[in-house]
């Protein structure tokens, strides 16, 4: 672990965004090893009973689960599984050239308490209310500032995309209940969508498709890219030389005014020369080539006994009478479930272990950075892309965020909300306002990646 951040050290941090289990601080100091580095800092949930977002300590099921990766019990004691859970496990899926697993930095509870009170006016207030940080951990998270490129001090020109693809296939499990077949025909982002207008998280459902993004179609994943303008939820920031100038601070932006765009657009052009249809062209673009969105899309699918067949395998590495097939009363289904309990525990710990994986990868962020490539130069380290419009060479790397491991605990919570979901939406989709400019019909294509 690297050296320990201390009170004197606060000032030299500033809040740059969150999600639900972390804290994100960019370094704003004279240190020059620490130019470009952001700062992941846990937070908890004030609320206890609700599930945890990620994990901080191993149950002895968890370490059961993941007992075939020392590494891994071994950075819980250190207080630092972010780190080797993205480096031992997801970098094996995603790729290790598109997974920063930082380093660990101590941390004093001097500098947790300074640096929160410091950040308070910059949270979005819903997130101050929901979270707080753990001013208990002894570690931090040093990582890459994937918003601008390596090395590069601010105004490099750099602009950055973070997106929040979610899930992108529609599952086909044998274990999904003909009560919920809806979920083979409609996304789970839809869906989910629908439920959240109605409970008011939401002002307006979104225009975005995952089906899009994940199509392997460059027409499709601009369809996806341009829906993200009108409705950025939490799905879709921009950053221009590591500053963020659209979507929301803290993931709670679902709506943006017309000036904001234009704020945005202005900015854009400002910057780069590019109006929106070649910046759109851009990502799409560089979406398309790097094949990043496969390797998500693969890892999602590591989840092929959707959560309706996983919850079972919870139950047999626990040993606990299952609570599921209690209330059972598909002669059929319930024979399917018998024979998941009837599987030996190396197996159930395996599909569960999985379910796991495609869960942080359906959860998590990816960070695509840009900027011009230098006229002659011929050597870079980074993948470029041409783009036609304005015959200009773009330099990008492509990095997956936030893959934190998902507490086994947590597997009830998932079923207890999928099953709300997909009952809410059965019971209402004839009355849900569908987003301008698509059909009310859900049936889309699988993706062909």
């Amino acid at each position: 672990m690297e050296g320990v951040l201390q009170a004197g050290d606060a000032k030299d941090w500033v809040y740059k965004g969150e999600g639900a289990a972390n804290l994100i601080l960019s370094y704003t100091g004279s240190s020059p090893s620490m130019h470009g580095k952001v700062l992941r800092i846990k937070k908890i949930l004030k609320d206890k009973s609700l599930p945890a977002p990620s994990c901080m300590v191993f149950s002895s099921y968890e370490q059961l689960l993941w007992g075939h990766i020392p590494e891994l019990l071994d950075s819980v004691k250190q207080d630092c599984l972010a780190q080797a859970y993205a480096v031992h496990v997801m970098s094996k899926h995603l790729g290790a050239n598109h997974v920063d697993g930082g380093v660990c930095v101590g941390v004093s509870r001097d500098f947790l308490e300074l640096v929160e009170k410091n950040v308070l006016d910059s949270r979005p207030a819903w997130r101050v209310n929901a979270s707080s940080i753990d001013n208990t951990a002894d570690a931090a998270l040093l990582i890459a500032d994937h918003s601008l490129f390596s090395g590069n001090p601010r105004g490099s020109n750099c602009i950055a995309v973070e997106i929040k693809a979610k899930c992108g296939f529609l599952p086909s499990s044998e274990y999904i209940s003909k009560e919920n077949y809806i979920k083979k025909q409609v996304t789970r982002y839809k869906m989910h969508q629908h439920l959240k207008f109605h409970q008011g998280q939401i002002s307006r459902t979104s225009e975005y498709n995952p089906l899009d993004l994940f199509s392997g179609s460059k027409e499709r994943i601009c369809m996806a890219i341009k829906s993200f303008f009108s409705t950025p939820q939490n799905n879709f920031r921009i950053f221009v030389d590591g500053s963020l100038v659209f979507g929301g601070m803290g993931g709670g932006a679902d709506n943006v005014l017309p000036a904001e765009k234009d704020k945005c657009l202005e900015d854009l052009s400002k910057l780069s020369g590019l109006e929106l249809p070649d910046f759109i062209e851009l990502l799409s673009e560089a979406i398309f080539k790097s094949g990043v969105l496969g390797k998500l899309l693969a890892t999602q699918k590591l989840d092929d006994h959707d959560i309706e067949g996983a919850i079972h395998l919870y139950y047999n590495i626990i040993s606990q009478p299952c609570l599921v097939c209690k209330n059972i009363t598909d002669v059929e289904l319930l024979r399917k479930y018998t024979l998941l309990h009837s599987l030996s525990l190396d197996k159930s710990l395996k599909i569960v272990r999985d379910f796991l994986v495609s869960a942080t990868s359906k959860d998590c962020s990816l960070m695509i950075s840009f900027r011009p490539r230098e006229g002659g130069t011929t050597d870079s380290a980074y993948d470029s892309v041409f783009l036609e419009s304005v015959k200009q060479t773009y330099e990008y790397k492509a990095y997956f965020v936030d893959l934190d491991v998902k507490p086994l605990d947590k597997m009830e919570h998932y079923f207890a909300l999928d099953q709300k979901i997909v009952n809410f939406y059965t019971r209402n989709q004839e009355v849900m306002p569908s987003p301008k400019g698509r059909p009310s019909s859900s049936r889309v294509a699988e993706p062909t990646y």
